[in-house]
């Protein structure tokens, strides 16, 4: 199966999707919750046989070159799940949707463009390809394997021009908590836990990233999320 799914995921050409009349993108970071773009649909669900980790740096979005930070990319794994949200998109709204996310993502992030499929959360829904972007270790931004003790220190520290590092951890947990609570996304809610315990906050009455924002938490510590 391994091997299957290493085959599926071989680079695809956009223009070939720009031609079609709909396509669906399938975020687990950021495009979660900032899509970016026009779409017409969106639907909870996971693809299979990856497993979501804090390999990926990153120096533009959320660090930068003096301290980079760490965003998720895919591991293969063969009992593997990764949730997050599939957006489809139509028509013209396709080659400003491609163009915008081949910028985010592949020119300031590192990321390749790929093809898998997706299983909606909702069982009444048929299992559909969808597009997402994962980093590989030959780009130069891709980190490698580290503990949740030091990626958590990393995380906190760092701070990007879409914002603090800790917010894109924080706000992918949060969307596990709310969306998917009956699975347990081990690697996430572990960097998660210690983050919260570097900055002083509760890890065990969570906190979404919304509320400490909103409620201008004391005991979180600037230093580390808001310091630019």
């Amino acid at each position: 199966m391994i091997e299957k799914k290493r085959n599926t995921i071989a680079n695809d050409d956009d223009e070939e999707y720009s031609s079609s009349d709909s396509i669906w993108v399938f975020g687990y970071g950021s495009l979660i919750w900032k899509p970016d773009f026009t779409y017409e649909r969106s639907v909870v669900g996971h693809i299979r046989g990856f497993e979501r980790k804090f390999w990926q740096g990153s120096v533009w979005h959320r660090g930068n070159e003096e301290t980079p930070g760490r965003v998720v990319t895919l591991e293969e794994h063969l009992e593997g799940q990764v949730w997050g949200v599939a957006y489809k998109v139509s028509g013209e709204d396709i080659d400003t949707a491609l163009g915008r996310l081949n910028k985010r993502e592949i020119a300031l992030g590192g990321y390749e463009l790929h093809n898998l499929t997706f299983y909606p959360q909702d069982q009444s829904l048929e299992p559909f390809n969808a597009l997402l972007y994962a980093a590989t270790p030959e780009n130069s931004l891709y980190f490698g394997k580290e503990t949740p003790e030091k990626l958590a220190l990393q995380i906190v520290s760092a701070h990007g021009v879409s914002g603090p590092n800790v917010e894109y951890l924080f706000r992918i947990a949060d969307f596990m908590r709310s969306k998917v609570p009956q699975v347990e996304d081990k690697h996430l809610f572990a960097v998660d836990k210690i983050a919260r315990q570097t900055l002083g906050l509760d890890d065990v009455k969570i906190q979404t990233w919304t509320e400490i924002m909103k409620n201008n938490n004391a005991s979180l510590n600037r230093k580390f999320v808001f310091a630019l």
